[in-house]
């Protein structure tokens, strides 16, 4: 069914955990800044990129454009990717797939465009660990997403990409690596992600004009979790690695 070991390999990206290597076609699903592309281009493949947020996708293009590579970004969505079926030997995703609100579909897309052979790879955030614990505390000072929208954690529990890859891969495995962020505190940490994450941004923002109490007492609770993780001025952040070969 899989393996699970610990870190240490060194395959920080998901291009490295990918196996990229030159001349092959390479989809980023939820590309982002486009981290894992230009990697992935660097290393001499034919490489695609897409992501929904146009501004990302802008800051991708400059991105590669200082890093000299050439990358195919287009905007789009992971639930109904713009490709042929089979035409691609890696698609991968680093911490973007995670966010299609509808796993199954995002799932099926990502091994339709596949080869039967090729590889899938990507990093998500384990719901028991340090994002995957902040994303579900944020979770719940939001509105209830509707039905049918799955929590983006939930794709850093092994048992649960099991089921969802089930019957169309095989040797998947998982391994465990460790990002590790700068800061003074949980709370210069949790002021960084106030302005750069968009959830973050959006709790603050509703919490600030209606309830002072209750926004001071998520920022305690962010702050507790985040003070599990800081060690040394930094904030050890674990995320899972998963890799599969299409059926």
């Amino acid at each position: 069914m899989g393996a699970f070991c610990a870190a240490g390999s060194g395959d920080h990206a998901v291009s490295g955990l990918a196996r990229v290597r030159p001349g092959q076609r390479v989809l980023d699903v939820g590309c982002g800044t486009g981290v894992a592309a230009i990697t992935a281009a660097r290393l001499g493949a034919d490489v695609y990129g897409i992501d929904l947020t146009p501004q990302l996708l802008e800051r991708a293009r400059e991105n590669s454009a200082i890093a000299e590579t050439r990358v195919d970004w287009r905007e789009g969505d992971a639930e109904q990717l713009p490709y042929e079926d089979a035409g691609f030997d890696v698609v991968f995703s680093q911490f973007g797939h995670m966010f299609a609100p509808r796993p199954e579909i995002a799932t099926r897309e990502i091994l339709r465009v596949l080869k039967p052979g090729g590889t899938i790879a990507f990093a998500t955030w384990p719901p028991t660990l340090c994002i995957g614990r902040t994303f579900i505390l944020v979770a719940s000072y939001m509105p209830p997403p509707p039905p049918g929208v799955l929590p983006p954690p939930q794709w850093g529990d092994p048992n649960i990409v099991r089921e969802r890859l089930r019957g169309r891969v095989s040797n998947i495995t998982f391994h465990i690596e460790r990002m590790l962020v700068p800061a003074l505190s949980p709370q210069h940490y949790r002021a960084q992600i106030e302005t750069a994450a968009g959830p973050m941004r959006k709790v603050v923002e509703m919490l600030s004009g209606s309830d002072a109490a209750r926004l001071a007492q998520f920022r305690r609770e962010y702050d507790a979790i985040i003070r599990d993780y800081v060690q040394d001025n930094v904030v050890r952040q674990d995320y899972l690695l998963t890799r599969a070969t299409k059926l």
